[in-house]
């Protein structure tokens, strides 16, 4: 039965790592996920209390950086509080239409917040694409977030 379940939990790892690729998946909380149960499995003698709470803690931060990133990207283009707010209140409205809502759903809510602030759909335009680079670059913490839990997780069954 260990050994299905140590498969199982591989198997979520690896399932999470697509997700943080495809945005469909909750990425790194199944990768969390995973590593969780495999320390379970093992009755969290080898993966212990201390690296499942630094583990929980880069999960946490890896969805913090998820909401903010479209918001950060709105910042760095001196997007008005409608905008940020929009691109915010866009990240989490996304969240509940899938891949679609995650893609379009910060640029939306960017665009209409600073389009609505300054009446301009050049500007609104330029905020919309600042916060898609702004998901970029989320993205790209995301994946490093994922490698380093990895690298805790492996590192706890080496020593």
């Amino acid at each position: 039965m260990d050994t299905t379940l140590y498969v199982i939990a591989a198997l979520m790892v690896l399932v999470g790592l697509a997700g943080i690729i495809l945005p469909i998946l909750p990425g790194v909380v199944l990768v969390f996920a995973g590593m969780l149960l495999a320390a379970w499995v093992g009755d969290f003698v080898v993966i212990g209390p201390w690296t499942v709470g630094i583990l929980a803690g880069l999960t946490l931060l890896s969805l913090l950086v998820d909401v903010l990133s479209s918001v950060a990207g709105a910042q760095r283009v001196n997007a008005s509080r409608q905008a940020l707010l929009g691109a915010f209140l866009g990240s989490v409205v996304g969240l509940l239409f899938g891949l679609p809502g995650l893609i379009f759903g910060p640029f939306v809510g960017a665009l209409l917040g600073e389009y609505l602030h300054v009446r301009d759909l050049s500007r609104a335009s330029q905020v919309g694409v600042a916060t898609w680079v702004g998901l970029l670059l989320g993205a790209v913490l995301k994946a490093a977030l994922a490698v380093v839990m990895l690298g805790v997780f492996v590192f706890a069954l080496v020593v």
